[in-house]
């Protein structure tokens, strides 16, 4: 069982959830911002994923459920449990392991590159991807690397793309996981946002065209990833899951 943990309606598991179901895996998603709580970090959860959110990690006392989330991941990063956080995801999988979560010098919206350091080279989470590819983001902050941890890749306008703790536990800023509704949705939502950065970032038609231009090539470095991801998680061997042809 894969456990998903939700802050916010609309950004959801996306093609992590279309991977499994076309793999008949099992998993389970709770909404914190619904009122779910937490569960019990039993062994039966073979990987843990934690979305993302507009939300800010050190916004406890506006979304109570992070302080709760924050003893969680606690107990993921002494049991050592599987994990991959993404976007706000990464950025409370570091503040869990003593890393500071700050505002980045921009915000990274829209279609952007980042590139595998030597570290991301060589790990198995990008095993088979391409040193630099093209990537979706949308966030204002951004993580350090804990004592002991790694970075994996960079980008020029955030240079902590990718960490690593441990074994299995990783945190990534950007988002492998979207779709062209995700898209949209995030841009009607975020809309006013979006409006204060003009000519800064990426409007929502550009978004879509560029979803369009490069959603062959991202789905099958997605397919990839959650590959590499549930392999290192232990719940396959590395031929056995894929997207439909």
């Amino acid at each position: 069982m894969i456990l998903f943990i939700k802050h916010i309606d609309i950004e959801g598991p996306g093609t992590i959830a279309d991977f499994l179901e076309d793999n008949k895996a099992l998993y389970t998603v709770i909404d914190l911002s619904s009122g779910d709580k937490l569960p019990k970090l039993k062994k039966d959860f073979q990987a843990i994923i934690c979305l993302g959110g507009p939300m800010n990690v050190y916004e406890e006392e506006k979304y109570p459920f992070l302080k709760e989330e924050d003893t969680f991941l606690y107990r993921v990063v002494d049991e050592e449990a599987p994990f991959l956080g993404i976007c706000l995801g990464a950025q409370l999988i570091a503040k869990a392991t003593g890393a500071r979560v700050t505002k980045n010098p921009e915000k990274e919206i829209g279609w952007y590159k980042i590139v595998l350091n030597n570290n991301g080279l060589k790990d198995d989470l990008f095993k088979d991807l391409p040193e630099v590819f093209s990537v979706f983001q949308w966030h204002g902050d951004t993580f350090g690397v804990p004592t002991g941890g790694k970075r994996l890749a960079f980008a020029e306008l955030c240079q902590n793309q990718t960490l690593k703790c441990g074994r299995n536990i990783y945190g990534i800023q950007f988002h492998v996981e979207v779709t062209k509704t995700m898209i949209a949705q995030w841009a009607d939502a975020y809309q006013e946002e979006l409006e204060s950065l003009k000519g800064i970032v990426s409007d929502k038609q550009k978004m879509l065209e560029d979803y369009e231009k490069l959603s062959k090539v991202y789905m099958k470095q997605a397919e990839q990833f959650y590959v590499n991801f549930f392999t290192i998680a232990g719940l396959l061997k590395r031929k056995i899951f894929s997207f439909p042809q």
